[in-house]
């Protein structure tokens, strides 16, 4: 019960689409309607801007800390702490990829990811930043950059959870490993489009000024 709980906490926190509100709410516009048609942060900073994108970034990113703090602070007690944030990660992303009151279009938990990360171990965090940052810094790909700062966390993740850094009993660390898993392909999947533009050299650079 703790595990379809901290799912539903999880998820209710990942329909809280900051791209799509701050859009329709701030800009009046349906941010899925311009630049990629993504309701994540990366298509409002090509669309709004600088100032605009962290925002998004900031809503989307909270929301999964809060509600892995949530289900750590409910079901913590008993040795699997973060076993039931992973339950409600897996809900946050799948809220967020898929919100079913925008037809199944939302992001692609990007910034998500980063706050489940950060929740989870700021070792990861700091890891997965300087990949980021030199990879886009270098390469101006910031899909290049959210490809392998999932794979690090993927790998980082699990290496954690086996090894005993966090508070989840032996018995459930596969549930963490498989959520991992998933987590992490579902991140690469949904660069898939992504993906087949860098292959092919027509994947678009990012820009940081306003348009």
């Amino acid at each position: 019960m703790e595990r379809v709980i901290s799912l539903l906490i999880g998820y209710g926190f990942g329909l809280l689409q900051s791209g799509y509100l701050y859009g329709k709410f701030v800009k009046q516009k349906d941010i899925r309607q311009y630049g990629s048609g993504n309701a994540g942060s990366t298509n409002v900073l090509r669309v709004f801007g600088v100032k605009s994108a962290l925002i998004v970034f900031l809503g989307d990113f909270f929301k999964a800390v809060i509600a892995m703090a949530i289900s750590r602070h409910l079901f913590g007690g008993g040795g699997n702490g973060d076993l039931y944030a992973m339950y409600a990660a897996l809900g946050v992303t799948l809220g967020h990829d898929f919100p079913f009151y925008m037809n199944f279009r939302g992001g692609k938990g990007i910034a998500s990811m980063a706050g489940i990360f950060t929740a989870m171990d700021l070792r990861i965090t700091a890891v997965c930043l300087a990949i980021f940052v030199i990879t886009v810094y270098t390469t101006r790909f910031v899909s290049l950059g959210s490809i392998l700062i999932s794979i690090a966390f993927g790998i980082m993740n699990i290496y954690f959870c086996m090894t005993g850094v966090y508070d989840i009993l032996p018995v459930n660390r596969i549930e963490v490993v498989l959520i991992t898993l998933f987590l992490t392909g579902l991140a690469i999947q949904r660069h898939h489009a992504n993906i087949g533009r860098l292959m092919s050299g027509t994947e678009n650079k990012i820009s940081f000024s306003k348009k």
